[in-house]
Formats: structure tokens, C-alpha cells, sequence
């Protein structure tokens, strides 16, 4: 049966006509063809065909603009390059888009005219969604969100039976009860996580619980919503990303906190931070914060003191794509790091330069591609190489479990940490400060 039928076709060019400014338009029409997009690309660099280009990702979504939005492309679509939905259409929208682009945003940074090529391809997601061809496992994903309000489906009891776990040996190390509040109203900061953290790196948990203890923070997570991350942005069912986005914002409403504290997962924080506005249709009246700047401001704030020797190994920084290179993050991310550690060495490139792992865009959630994953991952696997670094500090959860399959696939022999974990490893707790 064919999946393209007149109503779902009509979905999808409603994506394409119903924009409020000019936006769309100006990067459909944008581009010149240069082809400097090419090499910034890990799957470009990775597969050398032609249809890896970023800037053919612009023109397949431009194309079926052309198709059915312009008078030439109704009438003499050959002539225009506008080209029809059709099933095969639709497989090679799912297979580029979805499958060959993580969204890092490094084909803007080297585009001559600054074309915003990931907002193209999350239209053509869109599009993709309404006419319901999103990968099953990406789906899966985003239906976990919405029916548990975490994306890995964790029941409410095994996220309790963990944190209860991970407090009572706190309370031994701190001495304090309750090192790891749930639900508390009323708290300053309302704490939130990837749930590859209580599922898969429980400790990175007990790290950020010890530099709260250390900054005398008030805080909370909640029992039933802490999900840092949005699927449904990657997914382009913005019905389903302003779901996701509601929970959250409810969650730290129903609490009373004042801050919310973005965990260390990059799509998650542009979701909160930047996206969620847009899908919600109003601002938030609390602040939002990513746990990076927070642990800036208690460093330069002296609210924590960092031993630095206790990091003995040579360490080097995975720069998230949302964090560094679409989040401005870069001068933050290496304050923290160089207060934690002796020796900081950068990878080439570096920054708003470096190159995405190859987990981004919800590529790590769908399953269809985890060979192609692995492939255009290398790159990242031989910077990190060559950086000569024992330990790799990433602050996100999505990067952290790209980069530890990278380790064991390209056998580089490194550790794969947490910013708040090298923080942690550095931390003088006041229990145990010596006296001048």
C-alpha cells in the first residue's frame, strides 16, 4: 500500500505554506550551489556521494516547495527541478534527512551565504511527521516520553529504588540526610536529567548531588517528570515536542522552583531553552540555566573550591553540537573544565569547529542507522586519538553513550566522563577541608 496518499501530501505541504515570516522561504531559496557545505559534513567526508551534501538536503526540501507552492513548478515541473511526493520520494526524504544529518550546524558555520541548513531538514521532518514516515525506533522514543515522561519508559519505582540507592551511600561519604531531594516544594532549583543517567550512569547523579551538597544548594528532582530531553524536536512533531516541553514547565510550575537547571544533554537544553518558547507560544516566568553555567558561577563565585591534582590523567573536551557551536558555550564549558583538571588539551578542530560524534539528531535513538552511526563516528574517534588524552569530558548524556560505542568500536582506550563527574573528582567537600 502506498504511503503517500492526497491528504498526508497535503499535510505536508501545509508545513511548507503555513509559516508565519519569511524565513522558510529565504533559506529554500538561499542557497547558490557552492558545494563549501560538502566538507564540513561528517557523512560527506564519511560516504563521498553526491546526495550527502548538506546543501542537496535544502534542495530536495526546495524542490517539492517548488512542486507545489510555485505557478512554473505546477506547470512545467521538470523544467524547475520541482519534483512530486511520491513513496520513492518519501524513502529518500527519511533516509537523508532522518539517517545522513545529525542537525550539528556545522555546515552553517562554513556556508558562504549562512544558509540554515538544519531548519531546512527539521522542516523537511516535519513534513516527514505529518505524513507519518518517522522512524519507528525515533517514534518509539518520542511515545515514551509522552506516556511515561521519560524517554526510556523507567518506572516511577526503579527511578526511586535508584536515587534511594545512590543517597544512602551519600549520606555515609557527606553526612547529611537526604542528600538527594524528591519532590520538595518550594526548592531554589529544580534539577533535571538525561534518563541514560538513572538507566546507565547512576553516578553522574551522585556527582551533581555532591557539588549541590558543596554549594549549600537548594534543590530538587521530581519523581515523575526530570526529563531533560525533547525527541519530538528531532522527530519534527511539533505537537509532540510542545507536549514534552508542557511537562516539564509544568513540573517546575507545580513545585514553585525559580530556576530551572538544564542536565547535561545538548538537544535537551536548546529544547528548554530555545525551542520550547516557539512550540509553547509564551516564555517561561522562571529562569532557565544550564547546569555549565551553574557550576561557572559557583567556581567564580568561590560557593565550591576545586582541587585540581586530584584529576591526575590528560583529559580533552567533546564539544556537544547544541552546546558549543548552537549554544555559545565554548568560553563556559572551558572555564569549568580548566578548574577542575591539570591539563586540558584541545582536539583539532576545536570548538564551534569541532566535529559532531555522530549521536546527534536523534541518530542515537534510531536503531536503522547505528551502522551508518558508527561509520561517520570515526572522525570524532580519530580526533579524539589524536589528541593523546586519557579522558574525554562531554557535558551530554547523548554524546557520552556515542562516545563510549566509539571507544569500544575504534578501541581507543580512553575514558568517557561527565562534566559534573570531573567536577565531583576535584571537588573539596566542606566535611573534609583542612583548615588554614
Amino acid at each position: 500500500m502506498s504511503k503517500v496518499t492526497p491528504e498526508n501530501v497535503q499535510s505536508a505541504v501545509n508545513i511548507l505554506t503555513k509559516h508565519t515570516d519569511s524565513k522558510l522561504l529565504t533559506h529554500l531559496n538561499a542557497c547558490v550551489h557552492c558545494g563549501l557545505c560538502s566538507t564540513s559534513c561528517l557523512f560527506y567526508k564519511t560516504y563521498p556521494e553526491t546526495k550527502y551534501i548538506p546543501g542537496k538536503k535544502v534542495d530536495m526540501v526546495s524542490s517539492i516547495y517548488r512542486r507545489y507552492c510555485t505557478v512554473m513548478g505546477r506547470t512545467l515541473p521538470k523544467l524547475n527541478n520541482a519534483r512530486e511526493l511520491t513513496d520513492d520520494l518519501v524513502d529518500e526524504m527519511v533516509d537523508e534527512l532522518f539517517g545522513a544529518c545529525t542537525m550539528c550546524g556545522r555546515c552553517v558555520k562554513h556556508c558562504s551565504i549562512g544558509v540554515d541548513i538544519p531548519f531546512v531538514v527539521r522542516t523537511g521532518r516535519r513534513m516527514l511527521a505529518a505524513m507519518g514516515a518517522v522512524p519507528q525506533s525515533l517514534q518509539a522514543t518520542v511515545n515514551a516520553a509522552l506516556e511515561t515522561k521519560n524517554n526510556m519508559a523507567i518506572p516511577e519505582e526503579d527511578f526511586v529504588d535508584t536515587i534511594d540507592w545512590l543517597a544512602k551511600d551519600l549520606e555515609d561519604e557527606l553526612g547529611v540526610e537526604n542528600p538527594i531531594p524528591l519532590n520538595k516544594e518550594g526548592a531554589e532549583l529544580f534539577y533535571t536529567l538525561n534518563p541514560r543517567e538513572p538507566k546507565f550512569f547512576p553516578l553522574s547523579i551522585s556527582a551533581a548531588a555532591k557539588i549541590f551538597f558543596a554549594a549549600g544548594a537548594d534543590w530538587t528532582l521530581s519523581k515523575d517528570m526530570y526529563d531533560v530531553t525533547n525527541y519530538g524536536y528531532f522527530s519534527g512533531n511539533d505537537a509532540h515536542a510542545r507536549q514534552i516541553a508542557q511537562n516539564l514547565f509544568e513540573e517546575v510550575h507545580r513545585f514553585g522552583c525559580k530556576t530551572l537547571v538544564l542536565g547535561e544533554c545538548g538537544h535537551g537544553s536548546r529544547a528548554a531553552r530555545w525551542e520550547a518558547p516557539n512550540f509553547l507560544r509564551q516564555h517561561p516566568d522562571f529562569k532557565i540555566i544550564t547546569l555549565i553555567e551553574l557550576l561557572e558561577s559557583y567556581i567564580k563565585e568561590g560557593k565550591i573550591k576545586l582541587d585540581k591534582s586530584l584529576n591526575t590523567k590528560k583529559y580533552t573536551i567533546h564539544d556537544p553540537c547544541n552546546i558549543t557551536r548552537n549554544g555559545g558555550l565554548f568560553q563556559s564549558l572551558r572555564f569549568v573544565a580548566n578548574a577542575a583538571v591539570p591539563e586540558l588539551i584541545e582536539m583539532n578542530p576545536t570548538g564551534i569547529d569541532n566535529f559532531c560524534c555522530g549521536g546527534g539528531g536523534g541518530m542515537l535513538a534510531m536503531s536503522e542507522y547505528n551502522e551508518r552511526r558508527l561509520a561517520v563516528g570515526k572522525i570524532k574517534a580519530d580526533q579524539i586519538r589524536e589528541s593523546g588524552a586519557n579522558v574525554v569530558i562531554t557535558p551530554c548524556h547523548n554524546c557520552v553513550d556515542q562516545l563510549n560505542q566509539l571507544n569500544h568500536t575504534y578501541k581507543l582506550g580512553v575514558e568517557v566522563k561527565s562534566l559534573a563527574e570531573v567536577v565531583a573528582d576535584a571537588l573539596i567537600l566542606p566535611t573534609t577541608e583542612k583548615a588554614d
